[in-house]
């Protein structure tokens, strides 16, 4: 700041500016001023001019300037666009991507969305989250990833075929030069039957996880919502089915269907939608008194728009958990049916198969049965983990922590 009467016409015997207000940090003596003048007004000319953002053009002679200035062509320097002036600064450097993630996730975590597609963004974002601080849930994420990876590239993973025999291989001992895991009694590669194997692994997951849980949540919607004898009926039938164990039921069911992979899908698809129906039931039951539900009904909206579009999705994230839990129970299902020669017939390579095929040499030969036994136990573990990793992630109780 000047000091009175420091302007432009500063009176006679008056002190002049400080060595700070003439020169840079380091004194290069008789410097330039780089700053404009102040332009007072007023007889005291202690109205000065408000400071405005257009930049100050000047030239510094030379000999009064830092030895390596900013400019194109001094000392080398590089970098530098042709069309901005000598005296600024070089451009600064291209954004590293961690600058631009930075403001992704300051997007994803705003705690006032603009858009519904933020919002949902941030809530998967966070969940995310939340499952990463889980090591073992994402041991069973890897777990699950592995056996999508290896039923989608089977055909280049494996070294031979899964159904060709070879007598003169039978019965090979794991780590054999071509055959890391062994051969069976047929003399074929076990490796190659068991990632063959993942793919009807993988296959009956999926018919049986958009079958029956859809069936169930069907089934618990509507009983919920509408009470009365509606529950009454529905809730009966499920308690029948829930009566007699899975297993049970599936045998029953392929005893009159017939062996082979569709009756199996079928008849474990029918007796896996009751504990579905059950989750989704409790969870209308405290959702069909909300607020909400009782503004869309005042709108006009019918029970099939209302069950749909506002009480299923509600119920979806303790679907989801209890599907995932459950795919455990549907491998080893479809596992046991394969071995009791009720589910996937041979020469296709299932894993229950494998294991009733090398069970009579589990004792001398034991990695006939025990290998595709290892694949059954490691994947069932992986969706078990991951079920436990996302019912921490969906339970709205754990999202705020």
């Amino acid at each position: 700041h000047h000091r009175p009467r420091q302007g432009h016409a500063r009176a006679a015997g008056d002190l002049g500016a400080c060595d700070e207000e003439r020169h840079g940090a380091a004194d290069y003596g008789g410097g330039v001023e780089l700053r404009k003048p102040s332009g007072g007004r007023g007889a005291d000319r202690n109205h000065l001019w408000l400071a405005r953002s257009w930049q100050l053009y000047h030239r510094c002679a030379d000999g009064q300037q830092h030895a390596r200035r900013h400019g194109r062509n001094c000392g080398g320097r590089r970098g530098v666009h042709r069309a901005e002036p000598s005296e600024r600064h070089p451009l600064q450097a291209r954004r590293s991507e961690g600058a631009h993630m930075t403001r992704i996730t300051t997007w994803l975590r705003d705690p006032n969305p603009t858009s519904r597609r933020q919002a949902r963004l941030g809530q998967a974002w966070m969940a995310w989250l939340r499952m990463r601080r889980n090591p073992l849930a994402m041991i069973g994420l890897g777990i699950v990833l592995v056996l999508l990876i290896m039923a989608a590239f089977a055909p280049w993973l494996a070294p031979h075929d899964p159904i060709t025999q070879n007598l003169q291989n039978r019965l090979l001992p794991p780590l054999t030069p071509g055959h890391i895991l062994g051969t069976d009694d047929f003399g074929r590669d076990i490796l190659s039957r068991i990632l063959y194997g993942s793919r009807i692994t993988l296959f009956i997951i999926a018919l049986v996880a958009v079958t029956a849980p859809v069936f169930g949540l069907l089934v618990g919607t509507v009983a919920g919502y509408f009470g009365g004898w509606t529950d009454e009926i529905l809730m009966r039938i499920t308690d029948i089915f829930l009566a007699f164990p899975k297993l049970i039921l599936a045998l029953a069911l392929v005893a009159v269907l017939g062996p082979g992979m569709e009756n199996a899908i079928l008849a474990i698809a029918i007796t896996s939608w009751p504990p579905y129906a059950r989750v989704a039931r409790a969870e209308t039951l405290t959702v069909r008194t909300s607020d909400y539900i009782a503004a869309v009904r005042l709108q006009g909206a019918g029970p099939v728009r209302i069950i749909l579009g506002h009480v299923m999705p509600m119920c979806l994230p303790s679907v989801i958990i209890r599907v995932t839990l459950d795919m455990a129970g549907v491998i080893l299902i479809a596992a046991g049916l394969g071995f009791l020669g009720l589910g996937v017939q041979p020469p296709l390579p299932e894993w229950g198969a494998m294991i009733s095929a090398g069970r009579k040499y589990l004792f001398e030969q034991w990695w006939v049965a025990t290998m595709p036994g290892l694949a059954i136990f490691i994947v069932s573990l992986g969706f078990n983990l991951l079920g436990d990793g996302l019912r921490d992630v969906l339970d709205p109780r754990s999202a705020g922590r």
